[in-house]
């Protein structure tokens, strides 16, 4: 049996990855995002390897996420596996310096965002008593760091999120689990710095981070266990760093 799984934040970083190693499975796929010329690009490659539906639109947006997915053909429209990608961070400054718009796109994103798809998703999987939602959660939800305020509560949100999903929803047959990766190279430093690539490329400089195929190729493991096998929570880190404040570094 065919199984479609349905991607948000996937025009890059861990959510474009992972909608690469699905296809290459022949998951089908409906891959979300805001960028309506990625998604195009996305679509096109995606398209040799398995049958693709894309939707555009802002996950922050309720109405937006609701009409997108009633919009789904009937293909696409039974969901098996959500994954509840997209996110993001915005600034790194102490509390009391902090952007009010900042906070907020942190937490209609990351928190809001990811409630809308679900509470919209959660039908179809409901009704076929069955179903798997991933929440890529993030270190920063487990320990806070200085600077990390606004954005660490939205990811203890999510982990906290996961929990009761993972409550809610056992009644009706539907595995939940999130993954907390640590610093992985992608796109996530040039939106926090807000466009400065120099400032960005720095976090990854003098060790090798973590890269968007390996969360993708997690992803694909825990949503593969056999159906009574359920992997709850996964933290994972680059060698190099040991938590969230602690990241060895070559000297050289």
């Amino acid at each position: 049996m065919s199984l479609t799984a349905f991607i948000t934040g996937a025009t890059s970083g861990i959510g474009k990855a992972t909608a690469y190693l699905f296809a290459k499975h022949q998951i089908k796929l409906v891959v979300c995002g805001r960028r309506t010329e990625k998604l195009k690009e996305l679509q096109e490659e995606l398209s040799k390897h398995t049958a693709v539906h894309t939707l555009q639109f802002d996950v922050r947006n309720k109405e937006d996420v609701f009409s997108a997915v009633a919009s789904l053909p009937k293909e696409f429209a039974s969901i098996d596996i959500l994954i509840n990608n997209a996110g993001n961070a915005h600034g790194l400054s102490p509390i009391q310096e902090g952007s009010l718009d900042d906070w907020d796109a942190m937490i209609d994103g990351n928190v809001k965002g990811l409630l809308y798809v679900t509470k919209a998703i959660l039908p179809s999987m409901i009704a076929q008593n069955s179903g798997f939602i991933v929440n890529i959660g993030s270190i920063a939800g487990k320990e806070v760091y200085a600077n990390g305020n606004v954005y660490c509560a939205s990811k203890f949100a999510v982990n906290a999120l996961n929990k009761g999903m993972r409550l809610d929803l056992n009644q009706h047959n539907i595995r939940v689990s999130a993954i907390h990766p640590g610093l992985v190279e992608t796109e996530f430093s040039d939106v926090r710095f807000k466009g400065d690539t120099e400032r960005a490329k720095t976090v990854y400089q003098g060790y090798k981070a973590l890269q968007a195929e390996d969360i993708a190729d997690i992803i694909h493991f825990v949503v593969t266990r056999p159906y009574h096998v359920t992997i709850e929570d996964l933290i994972v880190y680059p060698t190099a760093q040991a938590s969230a404040t602690i990241l060895r570094k070559d000297e050289n």
